[in-house]
């Protein structure tokens, strides 16, 4: 437990009707006399006092709660001052409490002293912080379901079938039978594929929670007057970009974030891809290659009533070609409702092309449900992990330690001490996702990110 005591202001920046200065650690209760002259006091019981400062005035009045070690959200004793929300109010009164012996708390350092008092795990821990961030009622409900161990569950629940797995293994390693194989048994065998299936179940949900909670950059690229501008504002439902006749009207990246059904989505309307000697479209076309490169999915922008359009395969050989491209890729034919298209030419596919107008908004809707479907995202999202890139690495990491386990007992001539460290590799790497095994520089990193006063 830590010897200094930390305080922040806990509300948002700016003027509010109410105000906390929250504070943790051994000397929050002597600190709280000070200020509130509040003595004795009752755990979880709200008293209605003057707040003092260093010169025994005034500063405000309101309510103040204590909360005694361990039963409280840092495991420290913590106090929380309830005062008028004016951010002037607030900075006299966290500067009072800095002035009897607290010092300010860095990012994070509540919910990260509530880790280290064991209150709660590192997914937990992640989960505050996804829930303040939450872009979406999705987002939210699977971040609180992570802050209530959900997430935490299903890894502890594949740890243990780890350890029962390494216990047998090692075992066998320490106390073999004459003359048996024990990789040949089937118990290993069977346990492993078992450990494999549950951890390909958690991968799917948290690679889905991964893209619920951070969303997708979908860049609209094509051809001059393709319809790209025209398209961003039919799918944000608003006239973001300006549209004209006019060639090369968008001359830079010009982005905006919608939400559909749920999965947070930037969109991106760049310059119209073509040879030209104009130097500012030079630079808007260097731009746009830029985005495509970084893009989660391409829509390909492509004009139905352009003969040179129609086969983007043909018109567009070096995009489509492109290995950083091709995978995530969609043909989106643009002003069906000139050329008269339903579907795209020659195939029913819509999960490499679909026809849209973006004036009459005709096929939109096909749009975005193959943007969704081509991630493999579920409309129900229940079961739906809130993960993040660091989960998806760890839980890849463990897949691999599993799967070189199983190349093992198919080799029989292997020594099981190899079998035992992969299994111990994999049980490490489980234990970064819930903080059981994590460097001290991971876990600077995770919480700085957090905001001040939480």
């Amino acid at each position: 437990m830590n010897n200094d005591t930390i305080a922040a202001i806990a509300t948002a920046p700016g003027r509010g009707s109410v105000g906390i200065v929250r504070l943790s650690g051994p000397s929050a209760f002597s600190i709280a006399e000070k200020i509130s002259k509040i003595t004795s006091p009752t755990a979880r019981h709200a008293y209605f006092t003057q707040f003092f400062d260093t010169q025994n005035k005034t500063l405000d009045e309101g309510l103040i709660l204590h909360f005694f070690a361990p039963h409280s959200f840092t495991g420290e004793d913590v106090v929380e001052f309830q005062c008028h929300g004016g951010p002037v109010v607030l900075d006299l009164l966290l500067k009072t409490v800095l002035s009897f012996g607290a010092r300010q708390a860095l990012p994070g350092e509540f919910s990260e002293r509530a880790f280290l008092n064991d209150k709660i795990d590192l997914t937990q821990a992640e989960a505050i912080a996804d829930l303040i961030d939450a872009s979406s009622e999705r987002a939210a409900k699977q971040a609180i379901a992570s802050l209530q161990g959900e997430f935490s569950k299903h890894i502890n629940s594949l740890v243990k079938q780890v350890i029962n797995l390494r216990l047998f293994v090692e075992a066998a390693i320490d106390f073999p039978e004459e003359e048996i194989d024990f990789l040949s048994d089937p118990k290993i065998f069977n346990a492993l594929n078992e450990i494999t299936a549950s951890l390909n179940k958690i991968l799917h949900s948290a690679q889905q929670g991964c893209l619920l909670r951070e969303g997708l950059k979908v860049v609209i690229a094509g051809r001059p007057n393709a319809g790209k501008s025209s398209l961003l504002n039919a799918l944000a439902d608003n006239e973001i970009a300006i549209v004209t006749d006019i060639k090369g009207t968008t001359r830079d990246t010009l982005k905006e974030t919608i939400h559909l059904d749920g999965l947070p989505i930037q969109l991106v309307d760049t310059a119209g891809l073509h040879n030209t000697d104009d130097q500012i479209e030079q630079i808007g076309i260097e731009r746009a290659w830029s985005e495509i490169n970084q893009a989660d999915m391409i829509l390909l922008i492509c004009d139905s009533t352009d003969a040179q359009q129609i086969n983007p395969k043909h018109a567009w050989p070096e995009f489509l070609q492109c290995d950083k491209s091709k995978n995530k890729t969609l043909v989106v034919f643009n002003k069906c409702d000139l050329s008269g298209w339903i579907k795209p030419p020659g195939s029913s596919d819509t999960e490499t092309a679909v026809c849209v107008s973006a004036k009459t908004k005709a096929g939109l809707d096909q749009l975005k449900l193959t943007i969704f479907n081509r991630f493999g995202l579920e409309h129900n999202t229940e079961g739906i992990i809130s993960a993040k890139r660091r989960h998806l690495d760890a839980l890849n990491r463990t897949k691999e330690a599993l799967d070189r386990g199983s190349a093992l007992i198919n080799d029989h001539m292997s020594a099981g001490e190899l079998l035992a460290e992969e299994l111990k590799l994999a049980q490490n790497y489980l234990g970064e996702i819930t903080g059981r095994v994590t460097p001290d520089e991971l876990l600077g990193k995770i919480f700085s990110s957090f905001c001040i006063g939480k």
